[in-house]
């Protein structure tokens, strides 16, 4: 935070819950801001915030806690059988790691995968200028991920931040015209084994929703940590 000036908080007027149906939602919001946005990024990802754009934010909705932040220690992953095989197939990928530039390759494979799996949300709407804000707006360390094919397709794309105690994936799409081949699922466990080799400890997925079908499959990937009355604790299996 900075000695200067206090760090504004703004609340969102209520919306309808993207993940839940039925329910409101709420968010707490501020500002990455400065020369100590990555320290306030850093600090605030451990406390549940998440990041967009340029600013950062958390769900306070009324009477709902169903939004549970939730992270992988990545020493300690054990992938089941399932993941086991689906990280056999990442053999025939290649990854790259590029700097923040949105490119209409990429666009294409955003928009095929909106139109496939979230056609009914928000970002669906998206065009290309809405896009290319959604990757190259960041005032923190930032980077993105493309995964290939042996022909070089492009197949999925992560855009992740780099935090000091691991990395943060802040948003995935791919290609789900193949659906034997995973490609979210082995996304994160390519991102699990980079965490672990660049040397940071957790993976952070972003919000654990219990009941949702969009939100609800961070749970698979054991173990877990869920921040839960402000205290990162082991997800238990009753919990799932």
């Amino acid at each position: 935070m900075s000695a200067h000036r206090p760090q504004l908080f703004y609340t969102t007027q209520p919306s309808p819950c993207p993940y839940l149906p039925g329910r409101i939602e709420r968010k707490v919001m501020t500002e990455l801001t400065g020369i100590d946005a990555d320290l306030l990024h850093d600090r605030l990802s451990r406390a549940g915030f998440r990041r967009s754009h340029g600013i950062v934010y958390a769900p306070v909705c009324h009477n709902c806690q169903s939004c549970i932040p939730i992270r992988l220690p990545v020493f300690e992953f054990e992938p089941d059988r399932t993941m086991r095989r689906i990280r056999r197939g990442l053999a025939d990928l290649t990854v790259v790691e590029r700097p923040i530039v949105a490119t209409i390759e990429q666009y294409d494979l955003f928009r095929a995968y909106q139109e496939q799996r979230h056609i009914d949300g928000d970002m669906a709407l998206m065009g290309l200028d809405d896009y290319q804000a959604m990757i190259e707006t960041s005032p923190i360390e930032t980077s993105i991920f493309e995964f290939r094919a042996r022909e070089g397709r492009l197949v999925c794309v992560s855009l992740v931040d780099m935090l000091s105690d691991g990395l943060s994936a802040v948003y995935t799409f791919y290609c789900v015209d193949d659906l034997q081949r995973s490609y979210g699922t082995a996304s994160i466990l390519w991102l699990i084994e980079e965490t672990a080799r660049r040397g940071k400890p957790y993976l952070y997925l972003g919000y654990w929703v219990p009941g949702s079908a969009k939100m609800g499959y961070k749970s698979r990937f054991r173990p877990a940590e869920i921040l839960k009355s402000g205290q990162w604790q082991r997800l238990a299996i009753q919990e799932d």
